[in-house]
């Protein structure tokens, strides 16, 4: 009705027979990068809970969804309007007085590993012959990839991101983190296998090393759980793998720190002493996972690892500020540097979030709390 008319012209304006409230009309403003999420029926959704603001999400990214009112009058108006024969009418069966907006945010997914972390699978699980049924799953409290897309404001995509940051894996139907005791086991004896069969570090054969695992107990989807988590294929191999020794060393330096904190000195050699033959140590590796601590003469390190801050910004520098209240930039930089606001950058994070200070142009920059 409105479309085919020419400069200069007038269109009627009537009520429609149905003009009301319409509480369940609502207008969505889409820019064009995003519109082919709709128009092309890719997933699109509405989530959160019922105590939470709602978010939308595509297939790769989070809006928050925002209403914009607006100073005019927006009429809305159905698609079967007819003309008298005299003059073109339009019947208006809703004045919107805004719109909602879309707005990219972060994905909420430090629920997560709260969810994930109520029943990890343990070496007592493991060693159960019959899996508890559907009625004694919901008791435990263990989720499935439907239940976690209904719970979690994010996409598809980031959601596998968060389950891969968290090592987890599909259990019968089930995701699940592995129990701490039960993934330093497997870990272990999956490297003690490597030297028992002297096996090179760079040329690993993934049949084999999961073959080894399930001959000691473990079943093999956590078996290859465990191989790809801590090796990478070797580029132009198909069939060769190599471990990954970052992953490794870290695992190895959380395992020894994880009574608490020790002098470097004794960490170091503790450290070397769990990593296998053929890798190459470096402190470097441990850049956010641990702190360095002076204690006059003295150089301490304890566990401080990204992995467990929080992913909103403002709960990561309270977090942070907890731990120490003032940082210099080059310990800061690895527990932020993984911060990642729509539309802030990470010059704005620091400007919104930190008072900067340094003494002479030369000084190393330190950071305190707003």
């Amino acid at each position: 009705a409105l479309l085919g008319l020419l400069p200069n012209s007038a269109v009627s304006v009537e009520y429609h027979s149905l003009f009301g409230t319409q509480e369940d009309l609502m207008l969505l403003e889409v820019d064009d990068e995003l519109l082919p999420e709709f128009l092309h029926r890719r997933l699109v959704a509405l989530r959160g809970q019922i105590d939470e603001d709602a978010v939308l999400c595509t297939a790769s990214k989070t809006y928050a969804v925002k209403f914009v009112g607006s100073s005019n009058s927006v009429f809305l108006i159905p698609p079967s309007d007819e003309d008298d024969g005299r003059r073109r009418v339009v019947s208006v069966i809703k004045v919107a007085s805004g719109c909602m907006e879309l707005v990219e945010v972060a994905p909420k997914l430090d629920e997560l590993k709260v969810l994930l972390s109520r029943n990890p699978y343990s070496f007592a699980e493991a060693s159960e012959f019959n899996f508890p049924d559907e009625e004694e799953c919901t008791r435990l409290g263990l989720f499935r990839w439907d239940d976690l897309v209904d719970r979690l404001q994010a996409s598809d995509s980031e959601l596998r991101m968060g389950l891969q940051s968290l090592s987890a894996i599909e259990i019968d139907g089930f995701w699940r983190m592995l129990d701490e005791d039960y993934m330093n086991s497997l870990v272990n004896i999956f490297l003690h296998n490597i030297t028992l069969n002297d096996w090179s570090v760079n040329a690993l054969i993934k049949d084999e090393v999961v073959a080894a695992l399930q001959t000691d107990g473990f079943p093999r989807n956590i078996s290859e759980h465990c191989f790809e988590l801590y090796c990478s294929r070797v580029v132009d191999e198909g069939c060769m793998w190599k471990l990954n020794e970052k992953r490794v060393c870290v695992h190895l330096a959380r395992e020894t720190l994880k009574t608490g904190k020790m002098k470097k000195e004794m960490f170091m050699e503790k450290w070397s002493g769990k990593v296998p033959i053929g890798i190459s140590l470096s402190f470097d590796v441990l850049e956010g996972e641990v702190l360095i601590e002076k204690m006059g003469v003295e150089t301490w390190v304890k566990l401080f690892s990204v992995s467990s801050l929080p992913s909103s910004p403002a709960e990561r520098f309270a977090r942070l500020f907890e731990e120490r209240p003032k940082w210099d930039w080059k310990d800061l930089e690895p527990f932020v540097r993984d911060l990642k606001v729509p539309g802030l950058s990470s010059e704005g994070l620091l400007l919104k979030y930190t008072r900067r200070s340094q003494p002479s142009a030369d000084s190393e920059p330190a950071f305190s709390a707003r």
